[in-house]
């Protein structure tokens, strides 16, 4: 499963067969996790995990969905971590006893991407509210995400502070994943709301650019999150930890600072001192 991006349908079938497998096939050298896929499109864990699975003999499969999915299948027990980027909802799954703790390891941010024409002139806009206003103002195409992932949910926080609910003809809900979001904002010329990671990691492809960054509205913080063994009687509790703890680790954190897209960095390490909140 390792990086795949099959329809969702596909994917619930194949993890409904892993707990029957976990005995035989997975045991403890295995770990299943759900992460959103910004973390996965952009390459980065294809670079840390071999290097986790190098230090600790643990294997780490991985389905990337957006991350009220990745937390859907915590809830299910269908997976033994959650890697997410929505800390509203990742407080309510720990709350609801779906996890066990909560674990912020790192940060990107989001940034609006739009046709270097920029119709709606949003490059001059302090604010990701400001931005909104003009999209909405002018009628200009925006490609929202509408999957409930992190980055549709901070789209959605972004038109609330804008005061607009947006709707007609110029806003469009895709219900996919980032990638085929920012492919249709090129087609189109329009506007969208993206992590940093995966648009750089896809650039030369697109014809939009980044047109306003920097708003502290725009911070995406990334927590990772043991499910709770009793959703998973049957999991991998144990790797998990592993996991979770390499991620904290100085090599893990190491890791996450020195990786890069077209030499920038992408992923700022924020493990906090005590580890957990």
């Amino acid at each position: 499963m390792r990086g795949s991006q099959v329809p969702r349908a596909v994917v619930i079938a194949l993890l409904a067969c892993l707990p029957a497998m976990e005995g035989v096939a997975l045991g403890s050298s295995r770990v299943l996790l759900a992460t959103t896929t910004s973390a996965a499109n952009s390459g980065l864990l294809d670079a840390l995990l071999p290097a986790f699975e190098r230090d600790t003999g643990v294997h780490v499969d991985y389905v990337a969905v957006g991350t009220g999915v990745a937390l859907k299948y915590g809830e299910n027990g269908d997976v033994d971590a959650v890697l997410t980027h929505d800390p509203e909802a990742e407080l309510a799954f720990v709350r609801r006893k779906f996890g066990l703790a909560r674990i912020p390891f790192m940060q990107s941010d989001f940034v609006i991407l739009g046709p270097p024409s920029d119709a709606a002139s949003i490059a001059g806009c302090r604010t990701a509210a400001e931005a909104f206003q003009r999209i909405a103002a002018k009628g200009a195409p925006f490609v929202s995400r509408g999957d409930s992932s992190g980055t549709h949910k901070r789209e959605r926080e972004i038109w609330r502070a804008a005061g607009i609910e947006p709707g007609g003809r110029w806003y469009v809900e895709i219900g996919q994943a980032m990638g085929t979001c920012l492919v249709m904002a090129s087609e189109r010329g329009a506007y969208t709301l993206g992590d940093r990671g995966t648009y750089l990691a896809r650039q030369d492809a697109l014809q939009i650019a980044i047109l306003l960054e920097g708003d502290p509205a725009l911070a995406n913080s990334y927590s990772i999150i043991a499910v709770s063994p009793d959703r998973r009687p049957r999991g991998n509790h144990e790797g998990a930890t592993r996991l979770i703890d390499w991620l904290l680790s100085p090599e893990g954190q190491s890791r996450i600072a020195g990786y890069r897209v077209k030499g920038r960095p992408l992923f700022l390490p924020v493990a906090p001192p005590e580890g957990k909140e």
